[in-house]
Parts: C-alpha cells; sequence; structure tokens
C-alpha cells in the first residue's frame, strides 16, 4: 500500500489544493498527507522521506510538513547521512534553526558525509553561539585525522567568533 501511495505522490509533488502564492501552498496539504501516511505505512521507506521531505520544502513550501517528515526519516534511519544532511539544510535554511542545522550535519559527518561536513556543523555551532560545541566538534576532527585544511579553516572561525584562542 505505501508503494502505491508512493506512486500517485510522484505524479502530483507539486499539487497543492490551497495555493497561496505560486510555489506556496497553505498548511499540511495532500502530498503531506500522503507521504505522511505512507511512511505509517512502511516505516523504513527511505525513499519518502529523503524526496518527500525536499518536495515539501521546496516545491510546495509546506515547511512545517517537511520538519516533521525529516524529523521522522532522521528517526528512522539515524545512520543515512544523506537524510541527516537534507534536514540539516532544511532546518537551516527554511526552519531558520541554526542549532538543530548543526546537530544535523554533525550527525551526517560522523556517519559518512565528507570531511568539510564536519567544520561546516562547527561552524553552525558557532554561528550559534556555541563556541564549546564547536571546539568539540574540532577535537573530534584532529582524533579522526581528518582533512588539516578543513580544520583550520574550523579554527579560524571558531578564533574569529571569539576574543580568546583555542
Amino acid at each position: 500500500m505505501a508503494d502505491l501511495l508512493w506512486l500517485r505522490t510522484l505524479q502530483d509533488f507539486d499539487y497543492c489544493e490551497q495555493p497561496i502564492a505560486k510555489n506556496v501552498c497553505r498548511g499540511q496539504g495532500w502530498l503531506f498527507q500522503t507521504l505522511d501516511l505512507a511512511t505509517q505505512l512502511d516505516p523504513k521507506f527511505r525513499m519518502a522521506y529523503s524526496a518527500g521531505g525536499v518536495a515539501l520544502s521546496i516545491m510546495v513550501s509546506d515547511i512545517q510538513g517537511a520538519s516533521r517528515l525529516f524529523d521522522k526519516g532522521v528517526a528512522a534511519f539515524p545512520t543515512d547521512w544523506v537524510i541527516a544532511y537534507k534536514a540539516a539544510y532544511h532546518a537551516l535554511y527554511e526552519e531558520k534553526n541554526t542549532l538543530k542545522a548543526a546537530e544535523l550535519m554533525k550527525k551526517a559527518a560522523e556517519h559518512g558525509a565528507p570531511d568539510w561536513v564536519f567544520a561546516l556543523s562547527g561552524r553552525l555551532y558557532t554561528e550559534a553561539g556555541r563556541r564549546e560545541l564547536a571546539e568539540r566538534v574540532l577535537s573530534e576532527m584532529k582524533a579522526l585525522g581528518l582533512d588539516e585544511k578543513v580544520q583550520e579553516r574550523l579554527r579560524q572561525k571558531i578564533e574569529s567568533a571569539a576574543p580568546h584562542s583555542l
């Protein structure tokens, strides 16, 4: 049944029954309800979380629906760096939640994302006013032997955010 809902969803990813403006939909409409139901029927339906969250966020501007679907996806796939990365992007640019984005970027980095994603999580922690977490990320990068150039850029970002040095 989840597969049938998914196939139907693919046909109308951009459908909005209550448009406010071009590509802006009011509330959690048909697309969110269908994706939510598909993931209830099959909680391990990875593509519904990964592509569905992006479609909700970008195609119909259902920010709240995308947030709920990404949160479910991260919980269902805690080691999937791609879902965590997409959820982090959404948290940063759509929810305007820098701390949540930093945490999701760190999760993505810990599960296979490129080295620079670790540094990005540190930078976001710094921007969120959580210098101590940024410093912890830098320490983890050093311990893991990650790219020294990326480490140096993060160190500089942390230092520029506060008067005392590492």
